[in-house]
């Protein structure tokens, strides 16, 4: 069965619905929503680097999850990696044409987090989770369900 393309928008472009369970940009979505991607991808906005010069710059990350999130940007196109053959080798990581048109972006969702984190956490510390959680939720709808004993 042949595969049907998107519905398309004005410009010719495919018309992607993000509320869609199978719409491919879910998978962008996933990738670009994690604090690591973020705060690499705005790191990378303050110049190219080196692997070392970006783990100085993101406070707080792990090697592995740099490493990690350095490859997950690379191979969807966000970061470009240039190894230099000289001893020791050299590699370097800048942000590629598409990176760049990410960065406005999740330089402004930084910098909302940066002016409402107090609000935010005021927020969480007043929030009563509900004694029993689902737990109780469930018990009450089982008690309905069963009727009057």
């Amino acid at each position: 069965m042949p595969r049907s393309r998107p519905p398309r928008a004005r410009g010719g472009r495919p018309a992607y619905n993000a509320f869609s369970a199978t719409c491919p940009t879910r998978e962008v979505l996933a990738l670009i929503s994690g604090k690591w991607v973020s705060l690499t991808l705005v790191a990378l906005d303050e110049g190219d680097a080196k692997y070392s010069e970006l783990a100085a710059r993101i406070g707080g990350i792990s090697h592995k999850m740099l490493t990690q999130t350095l490859r997950a940007l690379e191979a969807h196109g966000l970061v470009v990696r240039t190894v230099t053959p000289t001893i020791p080798v050299g590699v370097d990581y800048a942000l590629s044409p598409l990176g760049r048109t990410l960065v406005p972006v999740v330089r402004a969702v930084k910098a909302w987090a940066e002016t409402h984190v107090d609000e935010v956490r005021a927020a969480k510390s007043g929030y009563e989770t509900p004694a029993g959680g689902g737990a109780e939720t469930a018990a009450l709808v089982a008690a309905r369900l069963a009727g009057p004993r």
